[in-house]
């Protein structure tokens, strides 16, 4: 049949193959991408951002003893504290290391992250009455925005 169209059985079937989803050309090499060194800045601002991950895994950790070393009112809300915070304190971890390499996707959490922070350390300064761990909570998250918003920090985000 397709000898009387005129066409050779060759033909035939790439095009079926073509319609049918045959093998695809292989795909051209992705270039490869710049390494880009960090800027100073950023690197300041991974560093203080793993050290809020570090300290948010301490609290985690000494909220999981204290859960299971007293008597809370609910368990399941104490457990539930000790998940969240633990949650943040990986994620910090993740953004510091995506800060290190300039992955374009480690600003938007940080800053979101220092946001709820810098209000747990107002609070806790202000409100709650205990200085002592807001006072350093807002330092830090003054000193990781102010970075984050050094001209260089913006460039080296610019293009990402």
């Amino acid at each position: 049949m397709t000898e009387e169209r005129g066409q050779r059985p060759s033909q035939g079937r790439r095009r079926a193959e073509r319609l049918l989803g045959g093998a695809a050309e292989p795909a051209a090499p992705r270039p490869a991408r710049p390494a880009s060194e960090a800027p100073p800045a950023v690197r300041r601002a991974a560093l203080v951002v793993a050290v809020e991950a570090a300290g948010l895994a301490v609290l985690a950790l000494v909220l999981l003893y204290l859960t299971f070393a007293s008597t809370p009112e609910s368990t399941g809300r104490a457990l539930a504290e000790v998940v969240y915070v633990g949650f943040f304190a990986v994620l910090l971890g993740a953004a510091a290391v995506g800060l290190w390499r300039v992955s374009g996707w480690a600003r938007g959490p940080v800053i979101v992250l220092q946001i709820l922070l810098g209000l747990f350390g107002y609070y806790s300064a202000f409100e709650w009455g205990g200085a002592f761990v807001g006072i350093p909570i807002l330092a830090l998250v003054g000193l990781e925005l102010y970075l984050l918003a050094t001209p260089e920090a913006r460039l080296a985000f610019h293009d990402r």
